[in-house]
């Protein structure tokens, strides 16, 4: 069967990498699928998960046994070493269990050490309902659920971890705020206020938690083993705010179009704030960071109307 990448991974790679690099990688993935099929041990092709995620191609497979599982193929820039460490450590917590790993003994953080070899760029999972997630449900009972996972996965790192801090991570992205602010001196006081917000977060912060670095309605999937787990985890280490503050905007698009959204905004980041026991001033001003940030990137990358949406929210807090 041909595993032939959907369109929006396509489209997305070549906005996060630049065209040249992702028709590099595109055009031996082919070669990585293959190789990542046979040292799979059985594995059985089925189907490309579609419209599919924005930074890899989920093959659907079945093992030696008939198992159904799913093979993510990730580029070498999305880092899915880190993912495996973070999934291992996870051990199905609140998440999607790695299935190349050892499966003894209980589900549970830190039931096994993290792996860090992946075969041909693969990650084999189990399968969940790729077609159901959190952003199926109602708002209100959606945010409910999304609070009830992502409190799991907030454990100690493991130790000796590779990950990234909150502040390094954050630093890093600063550098494109400002950039943006320099081209657009119409970003600048929102962005200026993102980066103080920053640096006074950075300054006071207290939590080293393994954060999933990118939770949100859609990263949180249907499966058979737990109503909803995680996935897709972009992992770092630093303080639960940081994790909560894309959850707030989840579904932004929608708080745009109706005539209360910015009244919606706040209350999200006092209810989320109030529910997991998160300051709700931290949570205020890694919501503001965050949105900022993405905002100002999707510019950069050509998306312009999600750019839009992220910095009319940020206003609004």
């Amino acid at each position: 069967m041909g595993c032939e990448p959907p369109r929006r991974l396509e489209r997305a790679l070549g906005e996060m990498y630049g065209d040249a690099a992702a028709a590099d990688w595109l055009a031996g993935l082919p070669g990585l699928t293959e190789r990542a099929l046979t040292a799979g041990d059985g594995l059985t092709a089925e189907r490309v998960a579609a419209p599919g995620g924005r930074s890899s191609l989920v093959v659907l497979v079945r093992r030696a046994d008939g198992t159904p599982a799913a093979l993510k193929i990730a580029p070498p820039a999305a880092r899915p070493d880190l993912e495996r460490a973070a999934l291992e450590h996870w051990n199905g917590w609140g998440a999607v269990r790695t299935l190349d790993a050892s499966e003894a003994g209980a589900s549970g953080p830190g039931a096994s050490e993290p792996g860090a070899d992946d075969a041909a760029g693969g990650l084999l999972l189990e399968r969940l309902h790729h077609e159901v997630s959190l952003r199926s449900l109602p708002e209100a009972k959606a945010l409910l659920e999304a609070a009830g996972t992502v409190r799991r996965l907030w454990v100690e790192p493991p130790a000796g971890h590779g990950f990234e801090t909150v502040a390094e991570r954050t630093a890093r992205q600063s550098t494109g705020m400002r950039a943006a602010a320099e081209a657009d001196p119409e970003l600048a006081p929102l962005v200026e206020a993102a980066l103080a917000a920053r640096a006074e977060l950075v300054e006071g912060a207290s939590e080293l938690l393994l954060l999933h670095g990118n939770f949100r309605q859609s990263k949180v999937l249907s499966g058979e083993r737990a109503p909803w787990l995680t996935v897709g985890p972009e992992p770092l280490v630093g303080e639960r705010a940081y994790d909560l503050a894309r959850l707030v905007r989840d579904r932004a698009e929608d708080l745009i179009a109706a005539s209360g959204g910015p009244v919606t905004a706040r209350r999200r980041v006092k209810k989320l704030a109030e529910s997991l026991e998160v300051d709700q001033a931290r949570l205020h001003g890694w919501t503001l960071f965050r949105a900022v940030e993405s905002g100002t990137r999707a510019l950069a990358e050509g998306r312009r109307q999600m750019g839009e949406v992220n910095l009319e929210f940020a206003g609004w807090l």
